[in-house]
């Protein structure tokens, strides 16, 4: 049996895998740092020599430039493949990105953050394990499985890989509307794995994701830090005044403040709400994740309804405040506060733009205060939803029902990826996500880890993807 002979294989090769997903790890291409910005480039090199060893045809598009803390820095190139190219094969475009979030040991990791571990609970532990060069290292595992067991890779394969995912995915949109009807044209689908299952059970397929609009507003005063004991209380302190407009935007219990927001949101239907009522998930699987019972909602279908399909908003930091240990009486000049908003349908970034701005500048004009108060809408990026009655997310049924012997759950998710909505509208067909990591694998947080089991059962996953999609009809 053909997928018996590559199952076993990849459980051969699973050591040779690991390491293959370790080098990728021991890079540290984080995008948001300037000064790592040259392991971006050296992570680019690695994906296209790994590739181009399959036979894969390789190339890296060069996409400009682009301001970051305050210098002029090239941006890291976009890297396109194709392996195949018979006319008689189905042609399925697949993406990843091969830059990571920040990481340090000292941000609490019981590691070192770009060495991959495996722990006694056979955990493989390292920053972008799971978002997203786990998935990454499993396409190449992939075809290096069909390749050793002497099969015919069943399909065609078109790749887009970037190295600007987790800064905003600039220049991106661009380059896929230009190769839209040129590299890309022969694309029957899209698949990207850079989500993860619900919990820590079941496998799942994704078929929508909320949009986020990341906006920043500065507050600022004197000239110079300023000595408390000298000058509070006699003076307006930007501080002050940036909390108070932070404060004004959602309450604790998650409730959005600004006015209009909601009015945006489409209706919950009556259909739409029984969806949740058969997914796969326990209250307990989000304490696990968390590591905390700190949740807003005490059951299970308010909760999932509050991730996926409602909108949020989160406080991210404050910038020019004293963060040290210690104590330190200073009044700040100038302090920068973040925050997002995740989209759903039906809300448009512009509109979100401007209900945000306008409520923020009104909220701080009321302060009374005398500094000044600048607002910034950093980026945005849109809401999807598909839909899972589709031929495509047959495919991805059938295959994640051979590799986990059950059904997937279909869901959508509270986090973002643009760069889906771009291919759906640029090249007219159906994306569809498919994971591999589990729901508490930490992305973006300390600790973050691929359990083992979902690396390898993933490679199958993909194999067995391909598989089917080469037998579908449609």
């Amino acid at each position: 049996m053909t997928l018996e002979t590559l199952y076993n294989l990849i459980d051969q090769k699973k050591d040779e895998f690991i390491a293959l997903l370790a080098k990728a790890v021991a890079i540290p291409s984080v995008s948001a740092d300037a000064n790592l910005r040259p392991k971006v480039y050296e992570m680019a090199d690695f994906v296209v020599d790994e590739f181009t060893k399959l036979g894969a045809k390789m190339e890296k598009r060069d996409i400009g430039f682009h301001e970051m803390d305050g210098q002029k820095v090239p941006l890291p190139p976009i890297v396109l493949g194709q392996y195949g190219s018979d006319p008689s094969k189905k042609t399925v475009l697949i993406y990843n990105h091969f830059d990571v979030q920040p990481a340090s040991k000292s941000d609490g990791w019981s590691t070192e953050p770009f060495k991959l571990e495996v722990d006694n609970k056979d955990r493989m532990i390292a920053r972008g394990v799971t978002d997203d060069k786990g998935p990454l290292i499993g396409w190449m595992s992939a075809v290096q499985a069909y390749q050793e067991c002497g099969l015919d890779f069943p399909v065609n394969l078109l790749m887009c890989f970037e190295g600007m995912e987790e800064y905003g995915s600039e220049g991106l949109d661009d380059l896929i509307r230009a190769e839209a009807q040129k590299y890309f044209a022969k694309a029957d689908c899209v698949c990207i794995s850079d989500t993860y299952w619900l919990g820590t059970k079941k496998p799942v397929l994704t078929y929508g994701l909320r949009g986020v609009s990341y906006f920043s507003m500065t507050v600022e005063g004197p000239a110079a830090d300023l000595h408390s004991g000298v000058f509070g209380g006699t003076v307006h302190e930007p501080m002050t005044d940036l909390i108070a407009v932070m404060s004004s935007l959602v309450k604790p219990n998650g409730e959005i403040l600004i006015p209009g927001i909601m009015d945006e949101v489409a209706e919950l239907t009556s259909e739409e709400d029984r969806l949740y009522d058969t997914i796969d998930y326990e209250m307990s699987d989000l304490k696990n994740a968390t590591g905390a019972d700190i949740s807003i909602y005490s059951d299970t279908k308010r909760t999932l309804q509050h991730r996926w399909r409602y909108p949020t908003l989160s406080l991210h930091g404050i910038e020019g405040a004293f963060s040290g240990s210690g104590a330190k009486t200073v009044i700040p000049a100038k302090v920068n506060g973040k925050f997002s908003i995740r989209t759903v349908p039906n809300m448009e970034p512009e509109t979100v733009r401007k209900l945000v701005q306008d409520h923020v500048e009104k909220v701080f004009s009321a302060l009374g205060s005398k500094n000044k108060l600048t607002f910034h809408a950093l980026h945005a990026g849109a809401w999807w939803s598909s839909s899972p009655n589709h031929w495509h997310y047959d495919v991805g049924s059938r295959a994640t029902e051979r590799v986990f012997g059950v059904k997937p759950d279909f869901v959508r998710e509270g986090g973002s990826i643009p760069v889906t909505v771009t291919f759906e509208h640029a090249l007219n067909r159906n994306v569809l996500l498919l994971p591999m990591g589990r729901g508490d694998d930490g992305a973006h947080s300390i600790n973050e880890k691929l359990d083992l089991d979902n690396f390898m059962k993933g490679i199958k996953l993909f194999c067995t993807y391909v598989h089917e999609l080469a037998l579908e009809q449609q």
